[in-house]
């Protein structure tokens, strides 16, 4: 899975619409992407945010992994 921006211009202003896209093979092997979430508009911190969100789920079901509670520029209460 990744990030796929849409660029478009409206009403004179550049937006960026952003989806999750996952790649998946076929019957014959061909590959083709599917949407997996629209995200609509998002800021670059949400976007860190997904990306690290889509980092946990595509990995290794065998490996674990410790994730952070607090994000790293908050201190625990």
């Amino acid at each position: 899975m990744f990030l796929r921006a849409k660029a478009r211009i409206k009403d004179g202003k550049a937006h960026r619409y952003w989806s999750i896209v996952e790649n998946r093979r076929t019957r014959g092997n061909r590959v083709v992407q599917r949407q997996v979430l629209y995200l609509g508009e998002i800021n670059d911190s949400q976007e860190t945010q997904w990306c690290k969100t889509i980092e946990v789920f595509q990995g290794d079901e065998s490996r674990s992994r410790q994730l952070a509670i607090f994000p790293e520029d908050r201190t625990a209460p």
